[in-house]
């Protein structure tokens, strides 16, 4: 397994942050790409080229690219359309950039069938069919279900085209499910995943608090064990979304995950 890191973490400009994280040791970055640089109406081939080659020679590569809209893609209007389309335009992106993960979040999948479900499961079978057409995959992000339940929704699609990016974190916090055994019900699934960590203060409204690596509610020798029982060698990539000194919380998750990978 590598470590990475969600490079908008940092709060700087995508080259200081590149060169932050190179100076870290961490050899993976996945920049938000709905917005500002990496946005596909911001990106050329050339300039594709251009990003890539300078991550190279500071010793890195693109895990994956960060494509969530937070759209509702279990309604069915224009701009849900236009939503599907745009992803599929950061898919392409990725490949420019020699990777192919977008993550991304759905809905909630709800328990119960109904036509919600059915127009989730539409929008997200055409998306998993381009996805699987280009060789990708768009990683839906776990969180706002329990693994389980992602899980089958998934089986109903027939294709891996959409797959995972497991964040243990989310499973604890919101959804109060166990990142370990989520490893084993999602393993033909998991394409990449986030490191993070954190707790869930109440559980009805619902309500977390996340925090840095290993003082959460992941227990990371067991779920990092369990990552390894099924095969996976991607990436662990941080993402810090609160704190005031992020640098300082990504080169201590960086210390934390080499300490526990060797």
């Amino acid at each position: 397994m590598q470590i990475g890191v969600v490079l908008d973490s940092f709060r700087l400009p995508p080259r200081d942050a590149i060169l932050r994280t190179a100076k870290l040791g961490i050899t993976g970055i996945q920049p938000y790409a709905v917005a500002g640089d990496f946005a596909p109406e911001n990106m050329t081939a050339e300039k594709a080229k251009e990003w890539v080659k300078f991550a190279k020679d500071n010793g890195i590569v693109f895990s994956a690219l960060c494509g969530d809209m937070h759209t509702a893609f279990n309604l069915d209007n224009e701009q849900i359309r236009k939503n599907v389309e745009r992803s599929k335009r950061i898919l392409d992106m990725a490949l420019l950039m020699e990777c192919n993960v977008v993550t991304t979040h759905i809905p909630a999948v709800p328990k119960e069938e109904n036509a919600e479900k059915e127009i989730l499961r539409k929008n997200c079978k055409e998306m998993a069919d381009y996805a699987a057409s280009i060789g990708a995959f768009f990683a839906i992000e776990t969180g706002p279900e329990p693994a389980s339940s992602l899980k089958e929704f998934l089986d109903s699609l027939g294709s891996k085209g959409l797959s995972v990016n497991l964040d243990p974190a989310n499973l604890v916090m919101v959804v109060a499910d166990d990142p370990v055994a989520a490893v084993y019900t999602l393993k033909d699934y998991i394409v990449h995943t986030h490191a993070k960590d954190g707790i869930q203060v109440s559980a009805n409204p619902v309500s977390w608090e996340e925090l840095p690596l290993g003082q959460g509610g992941v227990d990371w020798d067991k779920y990092l064990q369990a990552l390894r029982e099924i095969n996976f060698n991607g990436f662990l990539t941080i993402e810090r979304e609160v704190g005031d000194d992020p640098d300082a919380d990504i080169t201590l998750a960086a210390q934390f995950l080499r300490a526990k990978l060797s």
